[in-house]
């Protein structure tokens, strides 16, 4: 018993040396340093002192309206984002699984592929194809008497979510045709004796049984949420667009820090960021919960 111990302690010991390294000291320092800021001495003339503000950071960012609206952006985003994602990808892992996919692994790498593509370097391609002056997409559209403004206040939301299903919708039809491709045969063979249809099987025996991998993509997706900050910020950049540089609470945090130098609020925000995510989390792994173990009482 103490040999398994010690050897258990010994392989666990790498993980949380670098777990405290890249996790545990920067959110300490990130809570630390929130609760100080920077003031000017004097009437000015001297340099900046570091004093300890307590909890005013944090009641300056949630008293900005700024930074309030950005966790309204996030939540549109999320509505709009996370179901076309979910049931986006599902729809093509079904279709792969199907009995009447051909190519599978043709398409499969062809819908992932664009996921291998920097997210920095998706936005730059998409706010190009964005463009009214450049995209021959918008051009395209304007001859066939669309017209859609990409950047404007009511475009630049949905135009954000199109690059990140661009990115991620690939990624996360992998992980579904996986767990379909885990499914025991013998059960859909079982089905279609008994005459079940495709339509049936799908959706009575194969999407049951990866509610797991559902479950987990969405609690991942979720937190990615959150962290929205790439997308807009490339759209922020020079484009006109209707994106501002607090447009969400990442994008509120990194102009405090490197537009206004005001580091303390920069790092109040990230936390109540932070505190958001982690919230959300133990939220969606309850409810999963909860509703796996009434079933297994039903059961």
């Amino acid at each position: 018993m103490k040999a398994r111990t010690r050897a258990a302690a010994i392989l666990l010991t790498p993980f949380f040396l670098l777990f405290t390294a890249v996790m545990v000291v920067p959110i300490g320092y990130a809570v630390w340093l929130s609760l100080f800021t920077e003031k000017q001495s004097g009437l000015g003339f001297g340099g900046a002192e570091t004093v300890f503000s307590g909890l005013d950071n944090y009641t300056a960012a949630l008293g900005d309206r700024a930074f309030r609206e950005g966790f309204g952006v996030l939540l549109g985003y999320c509505l709009l984002y996370i179901p076309l994602l979910l049931v986006g990808a599902l729809a093509l892992a079904l279709l792969l699984d199907s009995a009447l996919a051909r190519a599978r692994r043709f398409f499969q790498l062809a819908l992932f592929l664009p996921h291998a593509v920097p997210g920095i370097i998706a936005a730059l391609i998409w706010v190009y194809l964005y463009t009214p002056q450049l995209s021959p997409v918008v051009q395209a559209m304007e001859a066939g008497g669309i017209g859609f403004d990409f950047f404007s206040p009511a475009g630049a939301l949905p135009s954000i979510v199109n690059i990140a299903l661009w990115e991620w919708l690939g990624y996360n039809m992998v992980i579904f045709y996986a767990a379909l491709q885990a499914i025991d045969r013998s059960v859909l063979e079982a089905a279609t004796v008994d005459g079940a249809g495709a339509w049936r099987i799908a959706f009575s025996i194969k999407v049951p049984l990866v509610k797991a991998s559902l479950a987990m993509v969405g609690l991942f997706t979720i937190i990615g949420s959150l962290q929205l900050f790439t997308e807009p910020l490339i759209l922020n950049k020079g484009t006109g667009s209707a994106v501002t540089s607090t447009w969400t609470p990442n994008m509120y945090a990194y102009t405090a820090a490197f537009d206004r130098n005001d580091y303390g609020l920069a790092a109040a925000a990230s936390v109540l960021l932070a505190l958001t995510a982690a919230l959300l989390s133990f939220v969606v792994t309850r409810l999963t919960g909860r509703r796996k173990a009434g079933k297994e009482r039903t059961a």
